[in-house]
């Protein structure tokens, strides 16, 4: 998980002090997340994920958090073409939030708007949207800025709130899930985990039934629908032109998915 961060560079505390000049121009391409092969997904989000990505868990305790897989290979995202268009419709909101992040340093008590100012689209020169007028006060932009990743904030909450709960029930196991590419190279994916299709069978019915009313039971049923599509990540792999065959999934039985 430690690769999310790859997508910010110069992250500093917005301020009008530092940016009062500042604005932003939204860019119209994703390159800034070519090299992240997967990203976190709150759980407000899996109806609109499960059609296009594989929902899975990575992490440990209390960091444990749903991912989406967009890459098969270490620094790959096959979601992002040549021009850095997002080949999807659904683009996860860890993404849309970028270039602007909460960061704390007292376990989230406080939370401080930061902004990357590597991004293509900050400047100086008026072009986009400001973040403070002249008076130095924040834009309606900013606001809106702020109101979104206080949502974001708010849903984290609840996911990891969800997570938690999947943990105490100790649904889950480890995935492993091996490829074999067009050119013939054997690959494996590991290091995240799915819910275990046996141990949600053996739960107590008071159990489920909680799991119903809280919407958890939907959130693990799309989470297991969204498996099957593994195969469309690797479908979205370079094409070997010598190698006409498509490539082909084989998860391992203790996570297969039916």
């Amino acid at each position: 998980m430690a690769t999310q961060l790859l997508i910010y560079g110069q992250v500093e505390a917005v301020n009008k002090q530092r940016h009062l000049d500042w604005s932003i121009k939204a860019e119209s391409h994703y390159g800034f997340a070519k090299q992240v092969n997967s990203v976190p997904l709150m759980a407000v989000e899996f109806p609109s994920a499960a059609e296009d990505y594989s929902i899975v868990f990575a992490g440990e305790g209390d960091d444990l958090l749903p991912v989406v897989i967009m890459g098969v290979r270490q620094d790959e995202n096959l979601y992002i073409d040549e021009k850095g268009d997002w080949k999807a419709n659904y683009i996860p909101a860890f993404i849309r939030r970028y270039p602007f992040v909460f960061a704390s340093t007292d376990a989230g008590k406080t939370l401080t708007l930061c902004l990357d100012e590597d991004y293509a689209g900050c400047n100086q020169e008026g072009r986009g949207e400001r973040l403070f007028d002249a008076d130095g006060e924040q834009t309606h932009y900013l606001t809106k800025v702020l109101d979104f990743l206080q949502d974001y904030q708010t849903h984290y909450q609840r996911t990891q709130a969800f997570c938690k709960k999947l943990n105490e029930l100790d649904l889950f196991e480890e995935m492993g899930a091996k490829f074999t590419l067009p050119s013939g190279e054997e690959r494996t994916l590991t290091g995240f985990k799915v819910i275990s299709r046996e141990k949600l069978k053996a739960l107590p019915q008071e159990e489920l039934m909680a799991l119903m009313a809280n919407d958890g039971l939907e959130l693990i049923y799309l989470h297991l629908h969204s498996m099957r599509n593994l195969n469309k990540v690797l479908q979205r792999l370079p094409k070997v032109q010598s190698e006409p065959d498509q490539p082909s999934i084989e998860i391992e039985e203790s996570a297969e998915v039916h």
